[in-house]
């Protein structure tokens, strides 16, 4: 099965460590068990239990050492990070968040050539640390262009680093902040390692009424030496990107991890409640609900996976990553919005309650569309890609699925984040091409009607410079993309063709919103206008089709419970 259950963990690993790894994480949580776990969120309990238990396990050591760096079974293997990354979403945002942030605290530090400082980094995962991302300001946000920390010359070969830092995850505890500012007298960008326990760093509060340490902080005349300095420069400016380019994607896991668990919890639930002399699951529009969820998450993970292949295949020579990336974090994210939303149509008040992962899940799926860049810096990013992708592909191999057990070496030398313009895609009619299904072939035919209006009716000036216009049809292009990776994908993982069509009717009612969104806009043409009623199309019905996914969907209901 496609879907996570903790409690039938079955999967194959290539080595022993990382199934260790798994089953240990999980089998932590299920005894720590779910009334503990929603006390600990309801009091904003800091999760010392958890670290302790990384600590012990060395987990964050296994899991975010680069080989090279650290004992033999650590690697930086972007297949397993997938997995524990979804493992930690399904029992609490909060889990992941602190290892999440740790992964942005870490790239920089990664992709140092500070080797003194790499040792230093990948002994404090040894010990259990925890890392911070020290990018954001009160005043400026992510605009980094903007930053108020600045680092001093003292004249002996050392600094003095003063400034504030906003929205910091692990910013209380952290071993290492990496920390991004500018030089005071050249105005060059650098990042620098700071310790969250040191006397000159002051951690002001938590910004958040969160379990989660979100932390603002501040240095007060911090001492750097030249053995803290990660990056100048070009160099400092690159990392601080592309930390984000791997980051980023991790947010996609969180978002199907907590749906996948929410998905159980609604389905059982549902499934043993009579109402009106009739089981909840009965009624026609609570199936329909149950299976547009299903099939938007089978979907979700599809494309996440699928994006990973080609993380792990990335070069200097094909960075197709810089495009599925975001799209992880954007699409991925907001479709488990949907998700939840379906569910607690269902499930009604019952998603309040207090001692449900549903509530915690309902509360904590609307952060991941808002971190790491909002859906609107991550649309306005991918239409770059739109030129060369529809009109313009290059030629590639094909990728096959990576889960081999290697370290991702290109992740942390990505090089300059310049000329996203001139990457080139892999021909996406072949995918669509590849499925013989109806709701396929009738997306394919929307996917024409776009390109036929970029063709005939492409944005004017005016429409170039509104960025509502763009992202409306940036929506649009975002579609092309998933249903591309999800078909290419389902062939890999063996998603029947039932299950295929059934995505494929959710995607051409969304394509179809997106369509009428875009016509209208206010400065849409007459003749764009034409071509958007040219994609508005109605799925094809079919009741036996709908019937077979609704029976897998139903299935489900007595498949995971998490111990009490």
């Amino acid at each position: 099965m496609l879907l996570l259950n903790p409690k039938r963990h079955r999967r194959a690993y290539a080595d022993a460590r990382s199934r260790e790894v798994m089953l240990k994480t999980i089998d932590f949580f299920e005894r720590k068990g779910k009334a503990r776990i929603k006390d600990d969120y309801h009091a904003q309990v800091w999760y010392a239990d958890f670290l302790d238990f990384v600590k012990e396990e060395k987990i964050f050591a296994t899991m975010c050492t680069p080989a090279g760096q650290g004992p033999p079974d650590s690697r930086w293997d972007t297949w397993r990070i997938c997995e524990f990354a979804e493992i930690l979403g399904f029992y609490g945002l909060q889990y992941w968040y602190t290892w999440q942030v740790s992964v942005l605290g870490l790239g920089p530090l990664w992709m140092s050539r500070n080797d003194e400082l790499k040792q230093r980094t990948a002994q404090a995962l040894q010990d259990g640390g925890i890392f911070a991302f020290g990018l954001s300001e009160k005043e400026h946000g992510a605009d980094i262009y903007s930053t108020d920390m600045v680092l001093t010359p003292q004249g002996d070969g050392t600094y003095s680093a003063t400034g504030s830092k906003y929205y910091i995850g692990n910013g209380n505890k952290a071993a290492i902040v990496s920390t991004f500012g500018k030089l005071a007298d050249s105005g060059e960008y650098v990042f620098f390692a700071v310790d969250s326990q040191h006397e000159k760093y002051e951690c002001v509060k938590n910004v958040c009424a969160s379990q989660n340490y979100v932390s603002q902080y501040a240095l007060h005349d911090y001492p750097i030496r030249e053995a803290d300095i990660i990056a100048r420069g070009d160099e400092a400016w690159n990392s601080a990107l592309n930390t984000v380019n791997i980051g980023k994607y991790n947010l996609g896991w969180a978002s199907i991890g907590m749906c996948t668990h929410a998905l159980y919890e609604a389905i059982q639930h549902a499934s043993n409640r009579r109402l009106y002399g009739m089981h909840v699951t009965d009624f026609p529009h609570v199936k329909q609900m149950f299976t547009d969820a299903y099939a938007r998450l089978v979907a979700m993970k599809l494309f996440a996976l699928r994006a990973a292949d080609y993380m792990r295949v990335a070069s200097p020579d094909d960075r197709r990553y810089l495009l599925y990336n975001p799209m992880v974090k954007m699409k991925v994210t907001t479709q488990g919005e949907e998700v939840i939303n379906l569910l607690w149509d269902v499930i009604a008040a019952k998603g309040f309650e207090k001692d449900m992962f549903f509530e915690q899940a309902a509360i904590d799926i609307r952060a991941l569309p808002k971190l790491e860049g909002t859906v609107h810096v991550n649309i306005a990013l991918i239409v770059k890609f739109m030129s060369n992708y529809f009109f313009a592909p290059g030629g590639y191999p094909e990728v096959a699925r990576q889960d081999q057990p290697t370290n991702d070496d290109f992740l942390f030398d990505q090089g300059p984040t310049k000329g996203l313009s001139k990457i080139q895609f892999h021909d996406y009619e072949k995918a669509y091409a590849s499925y013989d299904v109806r709701n396929v072939q009738l997306f394919r035919e929307q996917i024409g009607a776009y390109k036929a209006m970029l063709m005939a009716a492409p944005p004017n000036d005016a429409q170039r410079k509104d960025i509502d216009f763009l992202l409306a049809g940036g929506e649009i292009f975002a579609l092309v993309v998933y249903g591309q990776l999800i078909l290419e994908n389902a062939k890999i993982y063996d998603i029947s063709e039932d299950v295929v069509d059934q995505i494929f009717d959710f995607m051409v009612r969304d394509f179809s919103g997106h369509a009428l969104n875009l016509y209208s806009k206010p400065s849409s043409t007459e003749t764009q206008m034409q071509h958007c009623l040219e994609m508005i199309r109605k799925p094809i019905v079919d009741t036996d089709r709908y019937d077979r996914v609704w029976q897998q969907v139903h299935d489900l209901r007595d498949e995971y419970e998490m111990n009490p």
